[in-house]
């Protein structure tokens, strides 16, 4: 795994009602393909691009954002980097190793309701699709 270039901070977003301190984990099933248990914890350095991700995660919980701090090394997430997007424009990364908690962020854009639904019709489209493979 080489270092991205990114220094943050960083955010994670979540139905979860976290603390300052908590550890986030891999090993939990994908948002995008729920039958795929992920290797990987992923995060942002984009506040509302965490809260995307919060507002699609499944649950019943609010979506929350919190900015977090990689424990140890990471990499550009590769389901988007130059696969979807040339170059790492979403400013997206995963790591095998645990994200600490720092404190909740509030300060974010929520998506419309008209974009967020568009948000949800894509992803259900992604799953229906055999092709929409996830690099775990």
């Amino acid at each position: 795994m080489s270092q991205p270039l990114d220094k943050g901070p960083f955010y994670h977003g979540t139905k979860a009602n976290l603390r300052d301190g908590d550890l986030l984990r891999a090993g939990f099933r994908s948002n995008y393909r729920p039958e795929v248990v992920m290797n990987h914890i992923y995060f942002t350095a984009l506040p509302n691009g965490a809260g995307l991700a919060a507002e699609l995660a499944p649950g019943d919980g609010a979506p929350r954002v919190y900015a977090v701090e990689p424990t140890g090394e990471f990499e550009d997430d590769p389901n988007v980097t130059d696969k979807k997007f040339p170059g790492n424009p979403t400013r997206s990364y995963r790591s095998s190793a645990p994200l600490m908690v720092v404190v909740e962020v509030t300060d974010w854009t929520r998506q419309a309701p008209e974009a967020l639904q568009a948000w949800k019709e894509r992803l259900s489209a992604l799953r229906a699709d055999e092709r929409g493979e996830i690099i775990n």
